[in-house]
This record gives structure tokens, C-alpha cells and sequence, in this order.
């Protein structure tokens, strides 16, 4: 889908579209499992615009981790509606225009504005826009941090020694890869080891691991990393809590872990609490500990606030909560005016592929730094497009759009609740498991 060179954006028109509800059972490998969130299947709302071309669809995903897709999907068919009858030429004349357009709905900002589900369903329209086209950024709410008229001019200096980068893309040595493969909390430590050695074989030297259902538990999990690790064989470690801890909490707990060396202790605590990330970030500057954040940051205003208040050492921006590449660009032209990397959030199937197109755009043309992106392989097999690693580093994606789209058989196998999987026995024991919480 979406392979065809048209000869111009006038002549393409969005007549239709489709959303189709895909989720995946990672719950049944335990893929995905952190301290905040068990028994999750990923889950990617899936959405195809139709154009007046049989064989051009723009293709663009939202994602969630099992329940609450069906919101998801429901936005999408109300924001989808809203570029029906476009030319493309209209939509991406001016994708900052566009931008606005998507999210001005007075009564629809009601219950975001710009956040939520209602975000999530703009990133995913907007997605399969850029899919099919994209042109220009959106810089409202962030001036007072960075103007276009800067960015202009950062761009101008990182397109003159952008040569040797562009030899780096198409060498596949763009982009190095660290992984989480091993770092799931539902991996026994004879299962964690296994996979540890494994990604090492294939080359890996940086490692993710989920932190945060005890002290304890962490503490014989991260030494058992060490043993197998070393400490001076040139390997990282970092360690991810998924918003588990208070303030205070955080600060505490990893004290405790310090000794393991990691790079940086990823989400220590809610998502939205500026001043609390940076009061976690000082209080381990002096253990040469940083602080990662920004997977479920809701929008630019959020990460323009991490910034300001020097609350993260990385930005980590995710393809699919931000509002499609739009907002990603602002994002990542402001962190590179503070100096601070930009490393995506990743970790689930389809998201890999987006991201990988954002970190080779952050080092050709926007930082000229290269930084790194998460790998975490699972369903693959179900993607059209999917991503690959060869040595360590991201294979350049290639094909024409925003490597975006299932196989026939996903489609017909996870299409909620009616493909073949979720229609099982099985996955209709998924289904029924408990939603969490009950009293």
C-alpha cells in the first residue's frame, strides 16, 4: 500500500478510510510487562485513509496496551472525518495549518485539549497524513523556547555537514540500537540471563531493565545483570520504573541502586510532574545518575516545561501520544537548542518502525548527533514494514511512507474482537481475565 509516485498532491483526494481495531496477546510472553502495568496486549487502533488512487492509503497507528483501544478507535472515525473530501494538496501545503485544523474542535478540545484519547486519535490521523506527505512544523505555545526563524537557522547549520551522516544512513550506521529484550519483570532470572546472552551475541552493549516491584527483587535482578554484565567490559545499563514511585520514593529507592551504575533511571514518577522529575534529576546528579522521561509526556507544552525546569537528560518522545510528526519535530528542535538527546520511546511492535524514521531525521538534519533507539522485537511477523537490526544498529528504512501496515493474515488473525485469535478459546480467555482493581 502506499508505493505508488503520484504525479502531483492535487490530484489526490481522501474519500474514505477504515479503522480497524489490532491487538496483539503479548500478555501470553509477558512482553511489555512493567511495575505498573501486568497482562497488557499490545494494541495498535489502526487506521487506513483511502484516496481516490486504489493503490495509495496513507496508514497510521495510535497505540494502547489492551482495554481502551475501542476509545481509541472511536476518535479516530470522528477525527478521520474531518479530512474526507481533502486533496492532499490542501492538507500538506501547510501541515502547521493542518495541525491546528485537527485540533481546533472547540467541543472535542473539551475533554483533551490536546491530550489523551483525543491526542492519541489526532497522532494517528495525522500519521497516515504524513504517510502519503508531509511538509511544515507547528510552533504554538513553544515560541517563548524556540521560534521557527531559529529553527530555520539550526537547520542550516546541521544540512552543511550532512554528507558524511547521509553515507552513515545508507551504511545502516545511523542509528545504534540498545534493547529491553531481556529486561521484562515477568522474565524468571534464568529466562532474563538467557535472552541477556543472546543480545549480547548479537551484539548489543546497551541494556533496559524494569525496575520497581521491590527493593529486594531489583537489587538480586540488576546483580545478576552485573555478573553476566561486568563493570568495565564497556557495556550500559539503564533501568526503567514506569511511573511507579512518589517524589520521595524515587529518590530513595535509588539510592539503593546506584551501585549498579545505570545510565539513567527511566519514568521515576508520574508523567506530568515537571518539578518532581527535576527534583529526582538533582537529587542523583550526584551519583552520576540522569533522569529519562517523556513516553507518555501529552504534548510539546510538556516537554517546552521538562526543559525549562532542566527536568530530563533525555527527551524521550513517542511517534504515536505526540500529534504525529508535527509535534515530534517541535519537540526535537527544542530539545537540541538545550542540548539534551532525544532518544524515542519504543519497545512495542509498530512503533519501532515510526520512531526509526525520527532518529535518522533527528541526526542528518536536526542535531547532526547521533544518539539511540530502543529495540525490543515482538510480532514482527505481523508488519509489512518491519524494522531490522544488523550489528547493533537500525537497517534505514527504505520503502516509500512511514513504514506503516499489517500482513493480510494479522488482520484477519488480531482484529478485535472478531479475528480468528481473539475468537479462540484462548483469546476469549484473555478477554475474560480481571480488568485489575476489583474490590
Amino acid at each position: 500500500m502506499g508505493s505508488l509516485a503520484v504525479t502531483s498532491e492535487h490530484n489526490v483526494t481522501i474519500i474514505s478510510f477504515e479503522v480497524i481495531d489490532l491487538r496483539f496477546p503479548t500478555s501470553l510472553d509477558g512482553v511489555g510487562s512493567d511495575a505498573m502495568h501486568v497482562g497488557t496486549n499490545g494494541s495498535h487502533p489502526y487506521i487506513q485513509l483511502k484516496t481516490n488512487h486504489d493503490d495509495l492509503i496513507g496508514e497510521g497507528i495510535a497505540f494502547s496496551n489492551g482495554r481502551g483501544s475501542e476509545l481509541i478507535c472511536m476518535a479516530l472515525d470522528i477525527f478521520a472525518r474531518r479530512i474526507v473530501g481533502k486533496t492532499m494538496h490542501e492538507l500538506t501545503r501547510n501541515m502547521g495549518k493542518t495541525w491546528r485544523y485537527m485540533v481546533s474542535d472547540s467541543q472535542y478540545r473539551w475533554i483533551g485539549p490536546e491530550k489523551s484519547v483525543t491526542h492519541l486519535a489526532v497522532a494517528g490521523v495525522l500519521n497516515a497524513v504524513w504517510d502519503l506527505w508531509g511538509k511544515i512544523l507547528h510552533f504554538r505555545y513553544i515560541t517563548d523556547v524556540i521560534t521557527p526563524e531559529e529553527s530555520i537557522k539550526m537547520l542550516e547549520e546541521t544540512h552543511r555537514t550532512k554528507d558524511d551522516r547521509l553515507k552513515e544512513v545508507f551504511e545502516n550506521r545511523a542509528v545504534p540500537a540498545y534493547t529491553t529484550s531481556a529486561g521484562w519483570l515477568a522474565f524468571s532470572g534464568e529466562r532474563m540471563r538467557e535472552v541477556l546472552q543472546e543480545t549480547i551475541a548479537a551484539g548489543f552493549t546497551v541494556f533496559k531493565f524494569k525496575v520497581g516491584t521491590s527493593v529486594e527483587a531489583d537489587r538480586e535482578r540488576l546483580s545478576a545483570v552485573r555478573e553476566v554484565l561486568g563493570y568495565d567490559k564497556g557495556y550500559q545499563v539503564m533501568i526503567d520504573a514506569n511511573q511507579v514511585w512518589s517524589v520521595p520514593d524515587a529518590i530513595e529507592y535509588m539510592k539503593q541502586l546506584v551501585e549498579f551504575k545505570p545510565v539513567f533511571i527511566e519514568e521515576p514518577t508520574n508523567p506530568d510532574d515537571v518539578l518532581g522529575h527535576a527534583a529526582i534529576r538533582k537529587a542523583l546528579q550526584p551519583y552520576g545518575v540522569g533522569v529519562a522521561t517523556g513516553e507518555a509526556a501529552q504534548n510539546r507544552v510538556t516537554f517546552k516545561q521538562l526543559l525549562q525546569a532542566e527536568a530530563t537528560d533525555v527527551c524521550q518522545i513517542d511517534a504515536v501520544r505526540l500529534g504525529s510528526v508535527n509535534e515530534c519535530l517541535a519537540v526535537m528542535l527544542m530539545a537540541h537548542k538545550f542540548g539534551v538527546p532525544c532518544v524515542p520511546h519504543n519497545g512495542a511492535m509498530g512503533l519501532t518502525e515510526l520512531t526509526s524514521h525520527l532518529s535518522i531525521i533527528d541526526y542528518v538534519a536536526i542535531t547532526g548527533r547521533k544518539s539511540m533507539l530502543e529495540n525490543a522485537d515482538s510480532h514482527r511477523e505481523n508488519l509489512r514494514h518491519p524494522s531490522k537490526i544488523e550489528n547493533a544498529h537500525y537497517v534505514t528504512p527504505l520503502a516509500p511512507g512511514y513504514s506503516t501496515g499489517y500482513t493480510d493474515e494479522a488482520l484477519e488473525k488480531y482484529t478485535y474482537p472478531v479475528g480468528s485469535f481473539w475468537s479462540s478459546d484462548i483469546g476469549q480467555k484473555i478477554i475474560a481475565q480481571p480488568t485489575g482493581g476489583e474490590l
